[in-house]
C-alpha cells in the first residue's frame, strides 16, 4: 500500500524535450503506482500557445503507447496549460490564476512544486517572480526543482544561489542530478552501512583506493557549442562524479534522514583538498581524443563539426582526490571521465588491501574489489580470496555476483520518477545542496584556472581507448592500477 501524495506541480518548459521524454512518463508512472490519485494537478507553461486539449494531446503522445486507455484519460484530466513569458512579471498573473483554479478543482491545499525545465539563465528570474507575484502557497510546502548546470563557476553558482534564496529557503531547493536517482548509486549506502563487514572496513586500514569511472563511447556529437566551453571537467566531474564521491567518502550519518545525510556529505566535502597549480599537475591528467586507429569515422576532437581547430578543451579527465580526515588519511580517490573511450560504463571500484597472512603457497592473497556497476549492465561484484582448486595450497580470486532480474529491472523506478517522488515526499537525500555544489565548484575552478592559462599538459589519446597512458601512470606512482580496463 503506497501513500497518496497530494501536490500541484507546475512545469516551466512544458513543451520541451525533457518534459516530453522524461517528466510526463515519470509522473504517469507515479499515477499508475498509486502515489498520485485524485488530489494532484499538473499545470504546464511555456511560450507556445496551446489550449488545455492540445496540451493534453501532447502529453498523451508522450505516455500512451502500450498503456491502458482509460487510465491515460483519467490521468490527463489533471493537466492544464497556460502560455507565459517567464521574463515578464505581468505574465505571472495568468499563471497564478491557473494554479489556483487547478488547486480548487482537485482539492490540493498548498503543496506546490515548481519544476524549471528551462535554460539555467532563467532560474533566478523565475524564482524571484514566483515570490513577488504571489504564486507560492500559504499552506503546505513550496519547492523548486532545477536542472544542472548549477552555474558555470563558483562565482556564477553563488550568484544563482543568492537569487534563489531571496525567494526560497535552502531546504526548499531541489537541485537535480539524475545520476543520484540511479538504482546502483542508491545501493552505495545500504551496501556500506547495512553490512558490518564492509562498514567496519570502510577506512584507511582496509581500503587501498577508491575508483569512480564515467566513460562514454560517444564523441562530442552535436553538442560542440556547449561542450567546447565545458569539457569533461565541467560536464561530468563537477556534478555527477562529485555527488557519487560524496556517498563514498562521508562519515556514517547519525540517522538516514535527508538532513543527516547532507550533513555527513558536507563534512566530507569540507575536508576535500583543493589543488594549486603544482597539485593540479601532480594529481590530474587532462586529455583530448584523436582519430581512432580501429573505427572508421571516429575523427579527432578538433576535426569534429563546429570545434575550433586550436581547441584545448579536455575531453578526458583523470585525477586523484584526497580527503583530509582520519578515516581517509593516505587513501586516494581516483576519478576519470571521458568521451570516445573504449567502453561505455559508470562504475565504482573499491579496492581493499591484500591480506598479510602467509599460506606458504605459490599465490598469496591478492587485493580484493567491491565493484558497483551503475550502467549499462547494472550489477554488484565482490572479489574474494579462496583456495585454488589444485594440489597446491595456493589462493585465487573468486567473484560473488548479484544483478537485478528482468522483473526487477522492469519495476525499477527511472531516475526522474524517483526524483519527482522524493521532491513530492520532501526527501532531499538524493539532491545536491549548496555546500556540496559550492565545494565542487571551488575544487573544479582551481583546475580550470590552471587549464585556462595552459599551465598543464593536454595529453592526446586515440579514440576508442581508455584514455592517455599518463592516466595509468598517475595510479602507478602509488602502486595502483585501474580496475576497469575497457
Amino acid at each position: 500500500m503506497v501513500n497518496e501524495l497530494q501536490t500541484l506541480v507546475t512545469f516551466f518548459g512544458a513543451t520541451g524535450d525533457l518534459a516530453k521524454r522524461l517528466l510526463y512518463p515519470s509522473v504517469f508512472n507515479l499515477y499508475k503506482k498509486g502515489y498520485l490519485k485524485e488530489h494532484f494537478a499538473i499545470v504546464g507553461t511555456s511560450r507556445q500557445k496551446l489550449s488545455d486539449a492540445e496540451y493534453q494531446d501532447m502529453v498523451r503522445t508522450s505516455i500512451s503507447e502500450g498503456q491502458d486507455k482509460d487510465q491515460v484519460e483519467g490521468f490527463l484530466k489533471h493537466f492544464s496549460y497556460i502560455a507565459s513569458d517567464v521574463t515578464d512579471a505581468a505574465g505571472y498573473a495568468g499563471l497564478h490564476d491557473q494554479i489556483e483554479a487547478a488547486s480548487d478543482k482537485f482539492g490540493v491545499e498548498g503543496n506546490r512544486i515548481f519544476y524549471l525545465a528551462v535554460a539555467p539563465r532563467f532560474f533566478g528570474t523565475i524564482a524571484q517572480y514566483l515570490k513577488s507575484e504571489g504564486l507560492m502557497a500559504d499552506k503546505g510546502y513550496n519547492r523548486i526543482m532545477i536542472e544542472k548546470p548549477f552555474g558555470t563557476s563558483y562565482e556564477t553558482a553563488e550568484q544563482l544561489q543568492n537569487e534563489l534564496t531571496t525567494a526560497f529557503n535552502e531546504d526548499q531547493v531541489y537541485r537535480i542530478d539524475h545520476f543520484m536517482g540511479k538504482e546502483m548509486v542508491m545501493n552505495i549506502a545500504p551496501l556500506r552501512f547495512g553490512n558490518p563487514m564492509l562498514n567496519t572496513a570502510w577506512n584507511k586500514d582496509y581500503i587501498k583506493n577508491v575508483q569512480v569511472t564515467l566513460a562514454e563511447t560517444l564523441g562530442v556529437e552535436e553538442r560542440a557549442g556547449y561542450y567546447d566551453t565545458a569539457g569533461a571537467l565541467l560536464d561530468m566531474i563537477q556534478n555527477h562524479t562529485m555527488q557519487i564521491i560524496g556517498w563514498l567518502a562521508m562519515e556514517e550519518p547519525k540517522d538516514f534522514s535527508d538532513v543527516a545525510i547532507r550533513d555527513a556529505k558536507n563534512a566530507a566535502f569540507s575536508s576535500l583538498e583543493i589543488y594549486d597549480e603544482k597539485g593540479a599537475n601532480r594529481y590530474f591528467v587532462r586529455g583530448q581524443y584523436e582519430a581512432s586507429k580501429t573505427v572508421a569515422g571516429h575523427v579527432a576532437y578538433t576535426d569534429e563539426p563546429d570545434v575550433p581547430k586550436d581547441s584545448k578543451t579536455n575531453t578526458y579527465i583523470a585525477g586523484e582526490l584526497h580527503f583530509n580526515t582520519p578515516r581517509w588519511e593516505g587513501v586516494p580517490f581516483y576519478i576519470r571521465s571521458g568521451k570516445r573511450m573504449a567502453a561505455k560504463t559508470t562504475r565504482i571500484d573499491v579496492v581493499f588491501k591484500a591480506g598479510a597472512f602467509k599460506f606458504g603457497g605459490q599465490q598469496e592473497p591478492q587485493e580484493t574489489v567491491l565493484s558497483i556497476v551503475v550502467s549499462p549492465d547494472a550489477h554488484i561484484t565482490m572479489s574474494m580470496n579462496a583456495k585454488e582448486v589444485s594440489d597446491n595450497f595456493s589462493t585465487q580470486l573468486i567473484d560473488l555476483n548479484w544483478a537485478p532480474t528482468d522483473k526487477q529491472k522492469a519495476e525499477t523506478p527511472a531516475p526522474y520518477e524517483r526524483m519527482l517522488h522524493d521532491a513530492m515526499d520532501g526527501n532531499g537525500s538524493n539532491f545536491a545542496d549548496w555546500h556540496g555544489v559550492a565545494t565542487a565548484w571551488k575544487f573544479v575552478d582551481a583546475l580550470s584556472d590552471v587549464y585556462a592559462e595552459d599551465k598543464a599538459p593536454l595529453f592526446p589519446y586515440d579514440s576508442d581507448t581508455m584514455g592517455p597512458k599518463e592516466a595509468d601512470d598517475l595510479l602507478a606512482q602509488n602502486g595502483d592500477a585501474w580496475v576497469f580496463k575497457g
